[in-house]
């Protein structure tokens, strides 16, 4: 039985990545105030925890996958790199982003590229560390994208992937799975006006391959030494593969 692909919007006629890129736009203008409500900003330190774990390969060049309004690009400034560079299909996003960066005056260091996670416009090996911020469930085709994101890093370089995951001990089971399936949804719908987007969010963590399941489909595609670490009780998990 073939899988049903979880798009925002669940029109026939639009492919996920067709509808991903508008949902984005539509909420681009909410998107940081929302993102940091729900999350209380701790998705800030999930993102340094991440960061720290690039320490090892010390990289020049950076590459942020779906960055959105590039918050893992400004995390990654701490590792002291010569470039980065936020890619996303939401112009919407990018905008956001762009302004973000104009005002923080590192706009000299991250350059933020509206492009396709599963056809990235990037030399083979050109990047020493990638990272992807919750973003990969939301690929049209995992294994594509993942392929992409190992073509463009260079031989031991790193890849860090964080993204929601599905707690399983009591409390925060409970309270993640009343938290995302009734809150999440109800804010996000008074706040970005769009109904659909965070409804969105907890279908798409739910269909996500998460745990071994993730990580198996990481060695399948070519990536070594990968591993996975729980963070927040198991709310997100930080994953990480070298080529």
């Amino acid at each position: 039985m073939e899988k049903q692909v979880v798009k925002p919007y669940n029109n026939e006629a639009s492919s996920k990545k067709e509808e991903v890129a508008e949902m984005f736009n539509n909420i681009s203008k909410r998107y940081d105030f929302l993102n940091h409500f729900f999350s209380m900003g701790i998705d800030k330190i999930w993102r340094k925890k991440a960061i720290k774990m690039l320490r090892t390969v010390a990289p020049e060049r950076i590459l942020d996958i779906a960055t959105g309004t590039g918050d893992f690009a400004i995390a990654a400034l701490k590792l002291k790199p010569k470039e980065v560079i936020g890619v996303d299909i939401s112009q919407g996003m990018l905008d956001v982003g762009v302004a973000k960066m104009k005002k923080k005056g590192v706009d000299d260091i991250i350059q933020m590229k509206l492009g396709d996670s599963e056809d990235l416009p990037f030399e083979d090996g050109h990047f020493d560390a990638l990272t992807v911020g919750f973003g990969v469930r939301n690929y049209e085709n995992l294994e594509k994208g993942l392929g992409e994101m190992l073509r463009v890093l260079r031989k031991d370089g790193k890849a860090m992937i964080l993204e929601f995951s599905k707690p399983k001990r009591f409390p925060v089971k409970q309270l993640f799975g009343f938290y995302s399936k009734y809150i999440i949804p109800f804010f996000g719908k008074k706040v970005s006006k769009d109904a659909r987007a965070y409804a969105y969010l907890p279908e798409s963590v739910a269909a996500f391959p998460e745990g071994e399941n993730f990580m198996n489909i990481m060695r399948k595609v070519g990536y070594q030494n990968v591993e996975a670490k729980r963070v927040s009780g198991g709310i997100a998990t930080i994953y990480s593969g070298t080529k």
